[in-house]
């Protein structure tokens, strides 16, 4: 796949996945005004345009990035494992994502749903599937 934010300062190519999913968490909601629409890519991501990423450290175990020349959110990243979960809204020729999974569930506000019938998983649950060690 590939990508670019807004401006075009920063590319970003990542291996193919289908699969979509929404962060319900309050950071995420406050990052960007509601959840997070993303697509999980591993270690295996090449970032053009590093001198335009602004990173910062939002917890113990993650990061996150933005292009510092238009803001577009570029990715939350796992720093344990490595792991980018990229903005699905940086992929946007050709992507025909599948809305598979909604994470922090217990944290979504109630003024906004989605009619897609997705595996949901509370913030309990996240923390016992993705948190290190």
């Amino acid at each position: 796949m590939k990508g670019a934010c807004l401006c075009g300062s920063v590319s970003i190519v990542a291996p193919d996945n289908t699969q979509m999913g929404a962060c319900h968490c309050s950071m995420c909601r406050r990052w960007g005004s509601g959840p997070m629409l993303t697509v999980h890519c591993g270690p295996t991501v090449q970032i053009d345009g590093a001198t335009h990423v602004t990173v910062y450290r939002s917890s113990d175990w993650a990061q996150r990035a933005f292009c510092s020349k238009c803001g577009t959110h570029l990715y939350y990243r796992l720093i344990p494992a490595n792991e980018y979960i990229l903005s699905v809204g940086l992929f946007q020729d050709g992507a025909a994502f599948e809305f598979q999974e909604q994470i922090f569930i217990d944290r979504k506000p109630s003024s906004y749903a989605f009619s897609n019938q997705t595996e949901n998983l509370t913030e309990a649950e996240v923390f016992a599937k993705f948190a290190p060690g």
